[in-house]
């Protein structure tokens, strides 16, 4: 009993989270129902097309509230499928470097969908026209 237990509080699950064994392990029902909200589908478009991007400017781009754009993207990070870096105050988020060929597919084939009938033209046009941002993309550095 001991033994177990020692062996579950060091298990890469216990400390790293379950995000840590995800990133490994995506699935396709995973990913669909991730790409099936609106706002986390734009954020992965405009990750996709732009690379990373801050918070700062998903939410300016996206014209949503910081609280909701952050709480979905804790959800597509918990999933593994973007990965976060810090910088001070601000964090950057990219699409995940560990998906899969096929889920980057999948997001391939989004931003290409969204490019034509969808929301991406005028989340790009809203970032391009974002105040205080410096040519290369970031606004808080």
């Amino acid at each position: 009993m001991a033994a177990e237990s020692v062996a579950a509080k060091y298990s890469l699950a216990h400390i790293y989270g379950l995000m840590y064994i995800k990133y490994m392990h995506i699935d396709p029902p995973t990913l669909f129902r991730l790409l099936a909200d609106e706002t986390r589908l734009r954020c992965l478009t405009l990750l996709a097309a732009e690379g990373e991007l801050c918070v700062c400017e998903l939410t300016h781009a996206l014209g949503l509230s910081q609280p909701k754009v952050s709480r979905h993207l804790a959800v597509l990070r918990e999933n593994g499928v973007v990965s976060d870096r810090r910088a001070g105050l601000w964090v950057y988020y990219r699409l995940n470097p560990e998906l899969p060929d096929w889920a980057r597919g999948v997001l391939r084939a989004a931003v290409e969908g969204n490019g034509h009938a969808g929301t991406l033209p005028a989340d790009r046009a809203a970032l391009d026209a974002m105040p205080g941002r410096p040519a290369a993309p970031r606004c808080c550095t």
